[in-house]
Parts: C-alpha cells; sequence; structure tokens
C-alpha cells in the first residue's frame, strides 16, 4: 500500500525552479531515501509533502490525504525533523516535549507517558530539568527526534538527521532510525550520508531537481555495473582462461595477475558451475567473491550523467 504518492510535484520560486515534475511513491512500512546534491530540491519536497510550502503545480496525498486540500489531516498523522532542529533553548527538555505533546493533542498521563517514553529511549532522561541550550549538538539532535515523534506519527519525515554531528552521535541517531523501520514506519529520509543510504533505505530516488533514478540500492548497482565476481586462483593459465570462455553464460572476463573478473548474471546460481569448470581444468581455487561497487560511485554516476528515469 502507498503512503505517500506524487504525480508531477513542482515547485518554483519565483522564476527559480526548486524542483520538477516529480513522481513517485513510497510503501507503508518502507525507508526511502534522497540523495542529492545541495539545491537538488530534497528539502522543498519534503516542505511540500508537509504542507509547509504549496505545489506550483502536480499532486500529491500522504496516507490518502491530499496536500493542499487536507492539510490538517496531514500535519496530524506526521512527524517532521528538519536540518535545523529548533528547539526552545530556555527551557528543560522535559517541558519542550511537553509543549509539543499537549499541540498535538496528547492529555494527562497519555502526555506525561510519552514525553518519559522518548526521554528514556533517546537517553536524556538523567538530564529532563536541564535547559536545551546546555545540550550538545547530538542531544538536541536526540531532542528534535523526540519531538517528532511523540504523537506516534505514521509518516516521518527526516532531512539531514546526522548533519553535523560527531560520530558517535550519528551512531546513535541511525541505531535509532534502524529501530523506527523495524516497527514499520513510513520513512523518508533526506541525506548526504551514502553509507547511512545504503545501510538504512529499502529505495533511494537520485535527485537533481527532477528525478533521476528510484530503485533500491543492489538494483541501482546492477543496473550501471551488472553482477561480478572475482576468483582468486593460485596461478592463472591461458587453459584456465579458456575454460572460462566456454561457458555460456559468461558476460565478459577480465584478467589481473591471478585474478580473474567475471560478469555473470546469476552468481548465485552460476558460481558452482563456474568454480567446478575451472578446478576441473587444473585451477586450484583460493577464493571467490563478489566484486561490490560503493554507493558513492551509483550516485556520481547518476549525478553526473544520468537521465531522468
Amino acid at each position: 500500500m502507498a503512503i505517500i504518492q506524487t504525480e508531477g510535484l513542482t515547485k518554483y520560486y519565483g522564476p527559480t525552479l526548486g524542483v520538477e515534475d516529480l513522481s513517485f511513491q513510497v510503501e507503508e512500512g518502507e525507508v526511502f531515501g534522497f540523495l542529492g546534491p545541495n539545491g537538488a530540491g530534497k528539502t522543498t519536497t519534503v516542505r511540500m509533502l508537509s504542507c509547509l510550502v504549496a505545489p506550483t503545480r502536480g499532486r500529491a496525498s500522504v496516507n490518502g490525504h491530499r496536500i493542499g486540500v487536507e492539510n490538517q489531516a496531514i500535519r496530524q498523522i506526521i512527524g517532521i525533523l528538519t536540518e535545523s532542529p529548533g528547539l526552545y533553548e530556555k527551557l528543560s527538555a522535559w517541558k519542550n516535549l511537553d509543549i509539543y505533546a499537549r499541540l498535538y493533542g496528547l492529555s494527562g498521563q497519555l502526555r506525561e507517558k510519552q514525553v518519559r517514553r522518548y526521554l528514556e529511549m533517546l537517553g536524556l532522561w538523567e538530564r529532563r530539568n536541564e535547559t536545551v541550550g546546555e545540550f550538545s549538538k547530538g542531544m538536541k539532535q536526540k531532542m528534535a527526534i523526540a519531538r517528532a515523534l511523540i504523537h506516534e506519527p505514521r509518516v516521518l519525515f527526516l532531512d539531514e538527521p546526522t548533519a553535523a554531528l560527531d560520530p558517535e552521535a550519528a551512531r546513535v541517531v541511525r541505531h535509532f532510525i534502524a529501530e523506527l523501520k523495524t516497527e514499520g514506519r513510513t520513512i523518508l529520509l533526506c541525506t548526504h550520508n551514502l553509507d547511512e543510504a545504503d545501510r538504512l533505505c529499502d529505495r533511494i530516488g537520485v535527485m537533481k531537481q527532477h528525478l533521476i533514478q528510484v530503485d533500491t540500492p543492489a538494483n541501482l548497482r546492477q543496473r550501471l555495473y551488472g553482477r561480478k565476481i572475482v576468483v582468486h586462483l593460485k596461478a592463472l593459465t591461458e587453459p584456465l582462461v579458456a575454460a572460462v570462455r566456454s561457458l555460456p553464460f559468461i558476460k565478459s572476463i577480465e584478467r589481473i595477475d591471478n585474478q580473474l573478473v567475471i560478469g555473470l548474471d546469476n552468481p548465485e546460481e552460476q558460481n558452482p558451475i563456474l568454480v567446478l569448470n575451472l578446478v576441473q581444468a587444473g585451477g586450484q581455487v583460493q577464493f571467490v567473491n563478489e566484486l561490490r561497487h560503493s554507493l558513492e560511485e551509483v550516485y556520481f554516476s547518476l549525478i553526473d550523467g544520468g537521465k531522468a528515469a
């Protein structure tokens, strides 16, 4: 079931283009990542979907509610983490979350329960009575996440959740997002951190004011580079190369010292046949591994030369 749907979503700021003709959908329980350079339109897209700015043209819906028509209904079911936390820095951690819980209509014991739950979950309970202005960047980001989740939203928009954080704080935030994923939350994640996107996202959309490609990280790798394995041999001879070339499913073959880099459609099924053929030809196979292109390689290939999907 698609929770977020867009069709031709476009935003201009005066004569300046923000994003153009975005058409995609995010399924229930999916973590969908937006990747793109500064100015690509990631934040603009989040602002439109969370009803903070109106699109110039196009349509979109969140959980069946159309933006521009049912904005209040959308705001009630979403949580949003902006790149800048924007907390009440002169108030305590408890008071900050209590205010937002009230704004979302939580009352009495439920409100207190939710505030306590997220302060404890994010390791801030012992600091609950301290003013937020004294907190580190990582602690403020945890507060912002707690604020976005206090009303248990069905959909969560995270805009650069680990930006400007030290490695330890960024790891805590990533682990928390992973936990949210296991709860079945629908999450739209904007990030510059490619490793973060690779680990957390079910699918990613690479964009540069328009969508270039949308797919899983694994499928994008395969689409751009195919699948290749590296066979490490004790010694590589021409008869062994010829034995590999004779197999009908070989897509490509490259010799590097005592290694063969081989293109295959389905390594899981074809590797055993390949290894058996090498052994029968007298080869001594030391080990086999798949050549894995990084998401960074995929990203720059698409940004530098990709066409719209």
